[in-house]
């Protein structure tokens, strides 16, 4: 049996879904005015693992779920983010991994609101190690690192 260790964890941010996609497709949904968060269902949405992030986001928008059942299920984020990247549909993504591509101008978003993540990440060390200084510099890197990311996000929004 192992040892039970004390742990210590540290989220480095609040993370959310946000709904990405190509500028193309922003651009038709910019002239749906009201109609928007209705009008991602006439494109293929893009699922990763299944579907019920697509049907939180659409309740929490007001949209009906109708037709919410077309579109890829893909297995892993980055072929979501490529196939966004690609107009093949609209993706809900991690705000995180798609950072990189929404600061590049790949990706869009069309909508600003988020839905929360059930299963976000964690900085995690055993608590009696949290002050070695190889932890302590690899938290402070990582910590920047996602500070910078959303100051950056936050000029593009």
């Amino acid at each position: 049996m192992l040892p039970k260790i004390s742990a210590h964890r540290e989220e480095p941010t609040p993370e959310g879904a946000l709904v990405e996609c190509s500028e193309k497709l922003r651009n038709f949904l910019a002239g749906q005015s009201q109609r928007r968060h209705k009008a991602v269902l006439r494109f293929p949405l893009l699922h990763l693992d299944d579907r019920r992030d697509w049907s939180r986001w659409l309740e929490a928008a007001g949209a009906t779920g109708e037709g919410l059942l077309h579109g890829p299920i893909l297995n892993h984020a980055s072929m979501l983010i490529d196939a966004a990247i690609d107009g093949q549909g609209i993706a809900l993504a991690r705000t995180m991994l798609a950072a990189s591509d929404l600061i590049a101008g790949r990706l869009v978003r069309p909508f600003q609101a988020a839905i929360p993540l059930r299963n976000t990440y964690w900085i995690v060390c055993p608590k009696a190690t949290r002050i070695l200084p190889k932890i302590v510099a690899f938290r402070d890197w990582l910590l920047e690192e996602v500070a910078a990311d959303r100051q950056r996000l936050a000029s593009v929004a």
